[in-house]
């Protein structure tokens, strides 16, 4: 039985001394209204009304049980404006700065359907570690190695002229015997890859294929990244869907699998429960062509 309806519904036909006039107030159909105050009646084991007289009239049962059924009313009505407060206060969430705006808004305003206030704070991946670990966030998707994460974006590397190749291999970028004074060609690390799980891997594999050291080089910042890559023959490492907004040519690296994860943190099992009670595609949309588990 639904007793905060009921109750509701007898406080209403009390305040109005009619059924009619009580049902309009609660904004019931006057059926309704009769059918809950009956059960009230029920499960309490006495009448709450006089019914024989056109009106209304509160039994001295009913007069003794009024008070607490206004009590338990305003507090029903109180609970749902705590509840309204709390889902419209902003649930600030650290995210990868490579989001961009679109994907961003889209995720707030999908979020919001699932009474989650997102207030997204884009910052690299130490700081979100950071924010989550200061509690100055409520949550963060932190990077993970791709195997522990919740999500997976698949890297590769970028240029801006198509290799005509399935898969860019880092040997075909060792300097010219030929022409040994000629500048090299560069693979540039953004800083959202700028992790163990994806940087010394990289870093292996530039040894492994006796690359110079500086043909792998983490650049300040993804403008700068792309901008020596524009003005270059050099190479961006991101994922497709980045290439594609940047307007460069992407391709597999060959020999090796690499991957960005991530994951929640949180400070309150509660908040990192909120975040992952989302659709994992909204998380996974707004991090550009993850994949998810």
């Amino acid at each position: 039985m639904d007793v905060v309806g009921a109750c509701k519904a007898f406080v209403a036909v009390s305040g109005y001394g009619s059924f009619t006039g009580g049902a309009a107030a609660a904004r019931i159909p006057q059926s309704v209204a009769s059918r809950r105050v009956a059960a009230l009646e029920r499960h309490l084991g006495a009448r709450l009304f006089d019914r024989s007289s056109r009106t209304v009239v509160l039994t001295p049962f009913g007069r003794e049980m009024l008070p607490s059924a206004r009590r338990l009313v305003e507090l029903a009505d109180a609970m749902e404006d705590d509840a309204e407060r709390a889902r419209s206060r902003p649930f600030r969430m650290a995210v990868p700065s490579v989001c961009g705006p679109r994907p961003l808004a889209r995720l707030v305003s999908d979020a919001r359907r699932h009474d989650l206030n997102l207030d997204p704070r884009p910052a690299g991946p130490d700081e979100r570690a950071e924010l989550a670990r200061t509690l100055e966030v409520r949550a963060a998707l932190v990077a993970v190695p791709a195997t522990e994460g919740t999500w997976r974006v698949p890297l590769g590397l970028a240029g801006r002229t198509d290799p005509d190749t399935p898969a860019i291999h880092l040997d075909t970028l060792r300097a010219s015997r030929v022409d040994r004074n000629a500048r090299p060609r560069r693979v540039w690390i953004q800083p959202e890859d700028d992790v163990p799980h994806i940087r010394d891997r990289l870093t292996r594999l530039r040894d492994a294929v006796a690359l110079r050291p500086g043909q792998v080089t983490v650049a300040d910042s993804l403008v700068t990244a792309t901008a020596e890559v524009l003005g270059s023959a050099d190479l961006l490492l991101c994922s497709p869907d980045q290439a594609g907004e940047l307007g460069l040519h992407w391709r597999p690296i060959g020999g090796v699998e690499l991957a960005r994860g991530y994951a929640v943190t949180a400070g309150q099992r509660a908040d990192a429960q909120r975040v992952r009670g989302l659709p994992a595609e909204l998380v996974g949309r707004c991090l550009g062509g993850a994949s998810w588990e």
